[in-house]
């Protein structure tokens, strides 16, 4: 990785050991916002449109013609995104941890390397060097200033599973928390942007424990096949199976045996590249992530899948989520071409699914899911 941001014209600084354990970390973010409040979050982001612009200004386009919801000054501000992207890679920060960077930068800079901020405030995320983040020669060095940012991400307990806005804010402890959430839909369309011109740019480890790292969305899909949503059932504690649910009867006999083995993982503990095939054996990578536990489902019901969620989506025949049968997969999390997440559809509105580090395998209601695609797999 650090070859690629060599690559492309990035220097990266060794970090500075950072004194006083009780160090209170910087933010100004309250200042810029009153140069440049918003009053309400971004309109709707056009991420192809995003991508476009962002190539022209790292092609050297001049940024007069160039256009992006949220940036005024683009010719200054993608370039800066990009090294923050750039310094993400390099020291192996997943996507997620990226975009809350971006986000981070535009709430306090507007991606702009500032030389002014509240206090002794400076740079891309308004650092201070009377807390410890480094002289203020080494603050205003944009690339030395995200490395920063993402150390003290790093150390945050628990930081994958935050919102963007909790995790900006247990780094920056800015006196408007809520103010980053505006930038979230900004900063991913940049992110996804950006690493596209990048030559040699791996997304898949760059951003390869993002999709086991985090919880479906809670947004509903509308569409529940029959009506049924999975909220009948109540809470459904991890590992269990919800009382009165059965296999549909109509279910395909083989769609049912892959569910049957499925349901035999329940409780067992996810791990990320694990292979699904002695779940509750004593070797962590026999136990399953999402696709392999699809995998060994239906390998079992004499049905061969590819191993990854990026090639399951290609398996089989596209089905709309409102026509769901049971031992269909369902896809959520990063986009309809490239999801990050899969899980089994059970019937009566139930997923069963391997979510992510530290859970176990665990049936959800299909209300808590973001449903991107659906393909059936007999």
């Amino acid at each position: 990785m650090k070859a690629l941001a060599s690559g492309i014209g990035v220097v990266f600084l060794s970090p500075v050991l950072l004194a006083g354990a009780g160090m209170m970390l910087a933010s100004s973010a309250d200042a810029v916002q009153s140069r440049s409040s918003l009053s309400s979050c971004l309109p709707g982001i056009d991420s192809d449109k995003v991508a476009e612009q962002v190539a022209k200004i790292l092609d050297g386009a001049s940024g007069k013609d160039v256009h992006v919801e949220g940036l005024d000054l683009p010719a200054e501000q993608i370039p800066n995104a990009a090294t923050i992207v750039a310094a993400g890679l390099s020291l192996d920060v997943p996507k997620k941890g990226q975009i809350i960077a971006l986000a981070t930068a535009m709430q306090e800079s507007r991606l702009r390397n500032l030389g002014y901020g509240d206090r002794d405030s400076l740079g891309l995320f308004q650092q201070r060097p009377s807390q410890g983040w480094g002289s203020a020669q080494q603050i205003r060095d944009p690339t030395y200033a995200s490395e920063q940012f993402y150390q003290h991400l790093l150390k945050v307990d628990g930081w994958q599973q935050m919102t963007v806005a909790q995790a900006a804010q247990a780094v920056q402890r800015s006196g408007l928390p809520g103010a980053y959430a505006q930038w979230e839909d900004l900063a991913t369309a940049l992110q996804a942007a950006i690493i596209k011109t990048f030559p040699g740019a791996d997304a898949d480890s760059a951003d390869k424990d993002t999709a086991q790292d985090e919880e479906p969305s809670t947004s509903t899909t509308g569409c529940a096949p029959g009506g049924q949503d999975g909220s009948g059932f109540g809470r459904i504690p991890e590992g269990t199976v919800p009382k009165g649910y059965s296999i549909p009867k109509d279910a395909d006999p083989k769609a049912r045996k892959a569910i049957e083995w499925a349901m035999h993982q329940l409780g067992t503990l996810y791990q990320w590249g694990g292979s699904c095939t002695n779940a509750h054996g004593p070797d962590p990578m026999g136990r399953c992530d999402c696709s392999s536990l699809m995998q060994q489902a239906y390998a079992h019901a004499g049905i061969t899948l590819t191993r990854t969620t990026y090639t399951q989506v290609n398996e089989g025949k596209a089905v709309p989520p409102a026509h769901l049968k049971p031992g269909d997969l369902i896809f959520s999390r990063g986009s309809a071409a490239r999801p990050e997440h899969v899980g089994m559809y059970m019937g009566e509105g139930l997923v069963i699914e391997a979510p992510r580090t530290t859970k176990p395998v665990r049936i959800t209601p299909i209300k808590d899911w973001e449903i991107l695609a659906a393909r059936r797999v007999l």
